[in-house]
């Protein structure tokens, strides 16, 4: 058996795996006859390879990031403290607080070896099928759509991190373990290319057999995020930061990519007029119906075959006294960022604001940040020092507090309904693409091509299903901040604030030397503490994260990227 057919063959079983539902029939050949052309012959198996390379969004759900238990990457930010002080619960915080933990020894922040080992789990399902598979042109693309989709958001990844990575789609490239990596434009444009095919050949909407598998609303969504990375790095970077040959994005191509961001954002806001997708109602929905119509692309769990750890390791430790893990909470900065519900600054100079900070603010801060005083299963939160089990801890005092440390507790996407998580996890859906996000590409991208009224509609639609006014912003510096602050809030928490720092190329300066902070509460008191025991670092150079020095052995054709 080749390595192929091998490789074939554990995927299609690791797939029946993660796919198979009671009443599957699946047609099983004898391992001695298995070969590649009967995989391709037989449409459940199939089904079943492409289901599986699904797989590989799990690794982000929930914000996280593969680097430690379950770290999120917003906790890399202004917006998020993890609690714990030690490396696994706590890995984000060292790297957070130490730059130099990311090294070319082993970058802590790591995606190569898993991510191109799906592209090639990808680029053998590309080549059987275009070799083998018994099925209609039509069926054919929308299979190669699919895998690209997913092939498109694994060097997302990458490129996110390394800027300039290896560019490999198809096998015969695999007979050389040399090759050096692709500029960082061709990457974007790589990168753009496999989702504008998957959006001109993916469905609107699949049956109900087939929830969960990507549709062209989300792979336009994928592409406008894309072009708005590209146009951003273009606008933004100008070799400031790193002077290899192959980062970076032309200064001039900025517009060009801006409206590219903007075209694939109105090719989902055509589907949305369309009535494919919609923003919810209620901000609050969007997180616990399975139905919605703002998920562009949602992970689906059913207990007890495919459930996660999300209650667990974020709920309030009454809720499970003694095993929650309380890994992320709250800053004082995210909590200071949410509006009045007038659609004025919080400001804790104002005394009316102080006197009562957690009264009439936007309605997304109720649905994202429990606080002293919040109503939850049926108790309130007493975030006060003087609750041995909910209140406040500094940070440090203890490894593991396992209890907030800035005097807040994360509720979004915390199930309110779920008692047994701890014996049976949790099984709300993770959203990876949703229509708000689209929207603000859009007026980030309008704003940027200077059609302020374009992104100013734009923009009120996520601030109008928030309950409040319309922005006041008419000029691009003044929509800007707008954006930024939307995206802060809107998105808080769904992995987006550490990339969006890095492609507008502000995190050397909002996430180093600074301490982020909580509010130690005493009565009607609210003082301000640090929820950093020393000062954040982010170098310049992490805008571009080294590749890892066992892949330069692996591949002498590949050059490590300069400074590094």
């Amino acid at each position: 058996m080749s390595k192929l057919q091998s490789t074939i063959k554990c995927a299609v079983l690791a797939a029946g795996i993660l796919a198979m539902t009671p009443g599957c029939k699946v047609d099983v050949f004898p391992t001695d006859r298995y070969t590649e052309e009967s995989i391709y012959n037989n449409a459940a198996n199939m089904e079943l390879y492409i289901a599986g390379m699904y797989a590989e969004f799990q690794k982000f759900q929930f914000g996280q990031f593969p680097i430690g238990y379950n770290n999120a990457t917003d906790a890399l930010t202004d917006i998020m403290k993890y609690t714990s002080s030690v490396a696994g619960n706590g890995t984000v915080n060292i790297l957070a607080t130490d730059a130099s933990r990311v090294n070319a020894a082993g970058p802590q922040l790591n995606y190569w070896t898993d991510g191109y080992t799906r592209i090639r789990r990808i680029n053998e399902f590309l080549q059987g099928l275009n070799k083998y598979a018994k099925v209609d042109e039509d069926t054919k693309k929308q299979y190669e759509a699919e895998a690209r989709f997913i092939r498109g958001y694994c060097y997302f990844w990458l490129v996110k991190l390394h800027g300039s990575v290896v560019l490999l789609d198809n096998l015969d490239q695999y007979t050389t373990k040399e090759h050096q990596r692709s500029s960082e434009e061709d990457c974007y444009k790589f990168i753009a290319a496999d989702f504008q095919f998957a959006a001109e050949n993916l469905p609107k909407q699949w049956g109900t057999a087939k929830t969960g598998r990507a549709t062209k609303g989300a792979a336009y969504g994928m592409l406008a995020r894309t072009w708005l990375y590209a146009a951003s790095i273009a606008e933004y970077d100008k070799k400031q930061f790193n002077q290899d040959e192959l980062t970076g994005v032309t200064t001039a191509n900025a517009q060009t990519y801006y409206q590219n961001a903007a075209t694939a954002a109105e090719a989902v806001m055509d589907l949305a007029d369309e009535g494919y997708h919609a923003l919810e109602s209620s901000f609050t929905s969007v997180f616990y119906n399975k139905n919605t119509k703002e998920a562009l692309f949602k992970l689906d769990y059913v207990s007890p075959q495919l459930t996660h750890g999300f209650d667990l390791g974020n709920t309030p430790p009454r809720d499970a006294p003694g095993q929650s893990l309380v890994y992320g909470v709250p800053t004082a900065e995210l909590v200071n960022e949410f509006e009045r519900i007038d659609g004025t600054r919080f400001l804790w100079s104002n005394p009316v604001h102080a006197a009562n900070p957690y009264e009439n603010r936007d309605p997304r801060f109720y649905a994202t940040i429990l606080y002293n005083g919040s109503k939850w299963k049926n108790r309130t939160i007493n975030t006060t020092p003087s609750d041995a089990i909910e209140g406040f801890a500094e940070y440090a005092s203890t490894t593991e507090p396992r209890k907030t440390v800035t005097g807040y507790y994360i509720k979004k996407m915390l199930d309110s309904t779920n008692t047994t998580f701890v014996q049976n996890g949790s099984t709300q859906h993770w959203i990876e693409m949703r229509y708000a996000e689209v929207l603000l590409i859009h007026a980030e991208a309008k704003t940027k091509l200077n059609d302020i009224n374009g992104a100013q509609q734009s923009l009120n639609k996520v601030r109008t299903r928030a309950g409040l006014p319309n922005t006041t912003a008419s000029t691009v510096a003044q929509m800007m901040e707008a954006i930024e602050h939307e995206r802060k809030v809107e998105l808080a928490f769904e992995g987006h604030r550490y990339w969006d720092l890095r492609r507008w190329r502000k995190a050397h300066i909002v996430l180093n030397g600074v301490k982020f902070t909580g509010h130690r509460i005493t009565g009607s008191t609210y003082e301000v503490v640090p929820a950093d025991n020393v000062n954040r670092q982010f170098t310049p150079a992490l805008y571009y994260i080294p590749i890892p020095a066992v892949e330069l052995q692996n591949n002498l054709a590949l050059t490590q990227i300069k400074g590094w």
